[in-house]
């Protein structure tokens, strides 16, 4: 089969960029060291260009999570075009594509069924079917003043973010190629190579606790260094998101940093996927599994069906949960009846409450159930 031509630009500036930041920016510092300001600018322009990619390029014009500031917006637009990753348009479009078909490695710009070095870089390295310009996907960005802005001028954003910009930076220190060499050389290189682990890794090694309907995978690790992007699996289930981690344990800066510029209006319409969906979709992954582990090892009929009595039961709860809590929510934010009195209050807070314990009890059956089904299974009685 011939392979795709090589994309000569992509290949040489994706060649030379990592060769030159892995000798010259280490050569550099043995010889002449950095400070504290070279390094802090480093940090500062790395956390710039993610924080565009992510909460901008990925959650804001990919998704539509939620809506931006045209202040944010064009933010995002610059802290873009320092990523070099290609404007909103090529980006959005890539990425929409990416879900639409994904794990299609005929349609998909980045599939991990092609293996990791081709979803990592090399999808970008050659001039692949997959990856072609086509715009009829974001005919929605076309119509944002802000991304035609960006799409129009990227070659002379991406020369004065990348280039004029630690240029000056360093030239009012009084070291203009160190403020090359690490905000401008090494801070492309990894803000490149973060997201692209997104692609590659964040498709093969994790957990997928919301749905095997892909490759992506949930990897906590990963979002350590990906400003929250490394829980894939549930981002694929629930693309409409604003958050990927959605634990109010699991490191999501991105999360955090949208919900921070909504409190004083940069932001707005931030969508969330309801409690009663993620716990829904978890349960069904569950059942689907254990029921196949079940016909696989030839489990006893009698903990089939009671495996599927807990599961319906579960789904009950779960709906019954969700309507109580509805009505309870809706109460007090006063959405319903100025008639409703003090005992009706008190029997709704009660019957909240109530089904919260019944969940948290269901809950409990359901993983111990779950538990006995791993162990080896007695013969029923």
């Amino acid at each position: 089969m011939e392979k795709a031509p090589i994309n000569w630009t992509n290949m040489i500036l994706f060649s030379l960029t990592p060769l030159f930041a892995v000798t010259l920016v280490p050569l550099y510092g043995y010889f002449y060291g950095y400070d504290l300001y070279e390094w802090v600018i480093f940090f500062l322009m790395m956390g710039f260009c993610g924080m565009s990619i992510t909460a901008g390029y990925h959650r804001l014009w990919s998704h539509k999570t939620y809506k931006a500031h045209p202040l944010l917006r064009g933010f995002f637009a610059l802290g873009g075009a320092m990523a070099l990753q290609n404007d909103v348009l090529h980006w959005a479009s890539d990425h929409r594509r990416h879900h639409q078909y994904v794990d299609d490695n005929a349609k998909d710009p980045y599939s991990a069924g092609r293996g990791f070095w081709f979803s990592h870089i090399g999808w970008i390295l050659r001039n692949y079917d997959s990856a072609r310009k086509d715009f009829s996907n974001v005919k929605d960005l076309q119509k944002d003043p802000i991304v035609m802005w960006q799409h129009r001028h990227y070659l002379t954003l991406v020369l004065l973010t990348n280039i004029c910009l630690p240029a000056l930076l360093g030239w009012l220190h009084g070291d203009i190629v160190a403020s090359l060499l690490l905000a401008g050389l090494l801070r492309l290189v990894l803000s490149q190579h973060v997201t692209y682990l997104i692609n590659s890794i964040a498709h093969m090694w994790g957990r997928q606790p919301y749905s095997d309907a892909s490759s992506a995978r949930d990897n906590g690790l990963l979002a350590l260094i990906t400003y929250g992007e490394g829980y894939h699996n549930y981002h694929h289930t629930f693309q409409w998101d604003y958050r990927n981690g959605v634990k109010w344990w699991q490191f999501d800066p991105t999360k955090w940093m949208i919900r921070l510029c909504s409190l004083v209006g940069l932001t707005k319409d931030l969508k969330r996927c309801s409690i009663a969906q993620i716990e829904k979709a978890r349960l069904e992954l569950q059942y689907r599994n254990t029921s196949a582990k079940c016909e696989l090892l030839n489990i006893p009929e009698k903990w089939q069906q009671r495996l599927e009595q807990e599961y319906q039961q579960f789904l009950l709860i779960l709906q019954q949960w969700t309507e109580h809590r509805q009505a309870w929510y809706e109460y007090k934010g006063k959405q319903i009846q100025e008639s409703l009195g003090h005992w009706d209050h008190l029997q709704l807070r009660d019957r909240y409450r109530e089904m919260q314990f019944r969940l948290k009890a269901q809950k409990r059956r359901w993983q111990q159930m779950l538990r006995n089904l791993s162990e080896p299974i007695p013969a029923p009685a």
